[in-house]
């Protein structure tokens, strides 16, 4: 998310916002954010409602066998349909922001 943020110039150039989504609760959500320097918006799922919305639900894959969320990157467009998904099945196996920059402008 770091990278995202050191990018987040390019991102709003293009008009694209960013927000990041989660299964942990805004007392643990909050304190990353800070941490990380964050000043998009990182969200709350606890309920998994649009984690399993957008088919993302990792089941049994969060500490304790709690269910989380697959790792992916979305791209929405103002009308609300999904222009591209990136999905991996690894949490250490994450997209540059380069690489969804030239995604968008591809599209």
């Amino acid at each position: 998310m770091r990278s995202f943020q050191q990018s987040l110039s390019e991102f709003d150039r293009r008009g694209i916002r960013i927000a990041a989504i989660s299964v942990d609760p805004p007392d643990i959500n909050s304190p990353h954010q800070r941490e990380l320097g964050l000043t998009f918006p990182l969200l709350s799922d606890t309920s998994r409602d649009t984690i399993r919305r957008y088919d993302l639900l990792h089941p049994g894959g969060g500490p304790g066998g709690s269910d989380i969320s697959m790792p992916a990157e979305i791209l929405v467009d103002s009308a609300g349909t999904i222009r591209w998904v990136n999905l991996t099945e690894s949490s250490t196996v994450r997209i540059r922001p380069e690489q969804v920059l030239a995604v968008w402008d591809a599209l």
